[in-house]
Order: C-alpha cells, then structure tokens, then sequence
C-alpha cells in the first residue's frame, strides 16, 4: 500500500524533525499481566503507523529512541528480546519503507549491538540510502553523553587545538550530523526526563509530555502534538 501524502495538518510551521521517546511499553504490559516483551511488540506495531503518519504529513526527519546505552542493564531476556525485535522489524519493514522512498539511518555505536541487529541495521541502511523522502534516524545503543564524547574524541583524533573547537566544529561530529535539531520531542507515558537522549541536539527543541503509552500512541495523538507545535512561538533564548 503506498502512503497517503495528504492529511488534515496545516503545511504552516510544520516542524521539519520530529524526536519521540518511544516510553511505557512495560508498564503497558504489565497493566495488561503479560510479559514486557508483549508490550515491546505492540510498541513495534505503534512505530510502524507513525512512520507512515510522518511521511504522509511531510515530516522531514523522524528520530526515535529504541534502545539506550543504559538498557543493556535490563534482564537478559528483555534485552535478548529487543535485539530480536529490532532484526524483526528491519526485516519486514524495510521493503515497505523503501518502496515509499524512506531512507533509514541507524544513530548510536552500531559496533556494540548483537552481530545479527548490526546486520540488519546496515543491510536496512544500503538498501534505502538513495531515498528522497522521510529520512528515519533509528537511536539504537545510543546515549546523549556518548554522542557528546565520541565527538570531542573525532576533533582531538583530527588535531583540533582547543582554541579552534566550536560548536559547528563539534556538532559537524555527532552521530545527526548534517541534519537539523529536533524541532518538537515527545515522550509517551508521563516521565519528563531526557534520559540521555540527544542532550546537544536538543537545546532549543519544544518538549510534548503525555501520559499515553507508547502502543497507545496513534496518528490522531500524533497530529494533535504537531497542531500544537504550530502555535507555538519559538524564541531562541532571545526573549
């Protein structure tokens, strides 16, 4: 089926990167009794319709967070069972989002992820490098701070003298470079916290924070935040 490119969002003030902290799909679960695992899965289903619905406002830049450095701290089972969720849906995803022009691109240490999501990540990425259209940032095994240092490290490795290092220089680094900040971030399920994601990027980005979560999320949810975005007038830290 080929995305719908018209829908009820005004083209005004459309924000050109939308972030989203994909939150809640254990306790989503877990209301549910059913294992975590569930609620990721269900949670998997939910990106899928919002990268459509992305892609059929005319959204730019989509990034989403689906695994942190600091989930590898999870049980073995729960971790096990993201990677083979993430292989999954680099798997039946990619032949959809490539034949509607999406480019995929995976942010965060791709060398610390299981060998078969490594796999899957760069088989998904070559395959829809050429793309036009929505690019889709997939944050997996990334962390703000980690962003921050393997920058910082890429400058000293090229001989920057401290006095030559700006923030174009270091932002020329991080693993979004050549694209925007975030425009508008949103964080399912209630928590109004970072956690660790895209610290730099985000400096002047409009938070949404909604107690919805994440495999509850729809399009609707969806294109009410960025109506909301619209309204919003973005100073800059000038007033």
């Amino acid at each position: 089926m080929r995305y719908n490119m018209t829908c009820q969002l005004s083209k005004e003030n459309l924000p050109e990167h939308i972030a989203i902290i994909m939150d809640g799909n254990g306790r989503w679960a877990k209301e549910k009794n059913r294992p975590r695992l569930f609620g990721h899965n269900a949670g998997m289903k939910t990106l899928r319709k919002i990268v459509k619905a992305s892609s059929d406002a005319g959204i730019k830049i989509l990034t989403v967070y689906a695994f942190s450095t600091e989930n590898w701290k999870r049980s073995q089972e729960e971790v096990d069972g993201l990677m083979n969720i993430a292989v999954e849906y680099f798997k039946k995803e990619v032949g959809e989002l490539h034949k509607n022009n999406v480019k995929i691109q995976v942010i965060g240490d791709i060398a610390g992820l299981y060998p078969k999501v490594q796999d899957a990540a760069r088989k998904a990425m070559e395959t829809t490098k050429d793309n036009t259209g929505l690019i889709f940032n997939v944050a997996l095994n990334y962390g703000g701070r980690n962003d921050i240092v393997y920058a910082v490290k890429a400058l000293m490795e090229k001989g920057v003298l401290p006095e030559e290092v700006t923030e174009e220089r270091l932002n020329a680094e991080l693993y979004t470079k050549g694209l925007p900040d975030p425009d508008l971030l949103i964080r399912t399920s209630g928590e109004s916290r970072l956690s660790n994601f895209m610290l730099w990027q985000t400096a002047y980005t409009e938070f949404f924070v909604i107690d919805t979560y994440w495999p509850d999320f729809d399009q609707e949810a969806y294109y009410h935040l960025i109506e909301a975005y619209q309204q919003r007038h973005r100073r800059f830290g000038t007033a």
